[in-house]
């Protein structure tokens, strides 16, 4: 042979053990050999193997390994990448076995393709607790009644956070109590109120500052009508107790003509020029800006309130003061 082909054989038999894959291996082994019955064991299991192998242990689908060893929990696999693109799992089950003897735990069977890699053979020593029978045997006690209780019947998440739930239906409560009381009606608890003048004042007040304004003149026609009769509907449902503010102004219109009120001629051509400007949208002249404000002035001033003049004294008792 000459070294050229002697080189060139070297050369395939390198690449030919290169292409090999290692061979996969599967160990097992318990932390001890034998255990007291019904106490727990770990077996723990090691597999070799080349990085990225495919493979399947039989048992990690069972629940038992031997018919009187059960299989209680199985820890999650952990890979570990080691040299010479080689990786290790490992996995750990904890066992459990509640009769007495000498069992043998066969051989763990892990499956790559069509190959199956298996381990060695395991014995497991159950040693019987001991019964002391010099002591008097206790009965069995009868089932006791337990009390009812609520939060027994209740979730987890529920009955171990109750005082969160409680603090939560509290806040809740207090929200809409809030908001029933105070929000909806524009009140604010926290922040005291300033005294509210009386109907007629507070009416007066507002058509005077809704003039300073000079909306019209502005050409805001909508928003000046809008203005002057939200002052009226507010006056009305203040100095006569109707709630003009949810009417319209038909309904306005009559329910003062039943309770008597002679000054709703003025009040009507108020709303009806404001109606014609607010929903048919045509444009009044200055003067019928200027008459609509006057007519709402005359209105509130026809129905201010009139105080009675007070009682004159008893001339007697007026006699009898002045001689104290």
């Amino acid at each position: 042979m000459t070294l050229r082909k002697y080189i060139i054989t070297l050369a395939m038999i390198a690449v030919t053990l290169a292409g090999w894959a290692a061979p996969v291996s599967i160990r097992a082994h318990l932390d001890s050999a034998h255990v007291l019955m019904g106490r727990v064991n770990t077996l723990h299991i090691e597999i070799l193997q080349d990085r990225g192998t495919r493979g399947t242990l039989i048992e990690s689908r069972l629940d038992t390994l031997q018919a009187y060893v059960e299989v209680l929990r199985r820890s999650a696999a952990d890979t570990t990448a080691l040299d010479n693109n080689r990786e290790q799992i490992t996995q750990t089950y904890t066992i459990q076995s509640f009769d007495s003897g000498l069992y043998v735990i066969p051989p763990l069977r892990y499956v790559v393709g069509k190959d199956t890699f298996m381990s060695k053979a395991m014995s497991l020593k159950v040693i019987p607790v001991r019964v002391d029978t010099t002591q008097t045997i206790i009965g069995i006690k009868p089932p006791e009644e337990v009390p009812f209780r609520l939060l027994d019947w209740l979730p987890d998440w529920i009955s171990d956070y109750w005082w969160a739930w409680l603090l939560l239906l509290l806040l809740i409560a207090g929200g809409v109590y809030y908001y029933m009381r105070y929000y909806r009606h524009g009140r604010n608890p926290l922040r005291p109120e300033r005294k509210r003048l009386p109907p007629y004042e507070e009416a007066i007040h507002n058509l005077q500052a809704l003039k300073a304004k000079q909306l019209w003149q502005k050409g805001q026609e909508k928003e000046y009508f809008t203005g002057l009769t939200d002052i009226l509907r507010m006056y009305i449902d203040r100095r006569f107790g109707i709630n003009a503010v949810e009417m319209t102004s038909s309904e306005i219109l009559r329910t003062l003509r039943q309770n008597g009120e002679a000054a709703g001629d003025q009040l009507a051509m108020v709303l009806e020029m404001a109606d014609i400007v607010k929903f048919a949208a045509q444009k009044p002249l200055a003067d019928d800006n200027e008459v609509a404000y006057q007519r709402a002035l005359n209105f509130v001033e026809a129905t201010k309130p009139v105080e009675l003049p007070q009682p004159e004294a008893d001339p007697e008792r007026k006699g009898k003061e002045a001689r104290r």
